[in-house]
């Protein structure tokens, strides 16, 4: 299965969508780079950028196993769903609401709905996806 994986990024219906890929250090720091652009010219932090989750993308011998980090999300907050080869992680995480009387000098954990899509290789097996949710980590087997 290694190598298998092309490394771009799509649009669908209006979303933005990842290929599985081997992890590059270079657009990892390109993301980093932009993000804080943002945080610097919003001038709220990382809560004036729409929110992803970050993900993990491993292969095994038998299968993918794409994990998600949400904390602070219940399992009924998110939905996976594959169509037409596409695996999509999407939910909701709710604003904390803030107390009367105390000061908050920032709030940056962000919140809102989020949406990941990833195209599934062609050897990927759509009808045996799983999927569990512990400690805050979505773990889906493909």
């Amino acid at each position: 299965m290694a190598g298998r994986f092309g490394g771009s990024k799509h649009r669908l219906k209006g979303k933005s969508m990842n290929t599985l890929s081997i992890w590059n250090p270079i657009h990892e720091m390109d993301a980093l780079f932009h993000n804080q652009l943002a945080s610097v010219l919003g001038g709220e932090g990382q809560a004036s950028v729409a929110w992803s989750p970050v993900v993990d993308i491993e292969e095994t011998e038998q299968d993918y196993v794409i994990r998600a980090e949400l904390p602070g999300l219940d399992k009924d907050k998110v939905k996976v769903t594959v169509e037409d080869g596409v695996l999509t992680l999407s939910g909701e995480r709710d604003l904390e609401r803030t107390v009367e009387g105390k000061t908050y000098h920032r709030i940056e954990r962000s919140h809102g709905t989020f949406s990941r899509s990833f195209t599934l290789p062609e050897d990927s097996d759509a009808e045996s996806v799983a999927a569990q949710f512990t400690n805050g980590v979505l773990a889906v087997r493909v």
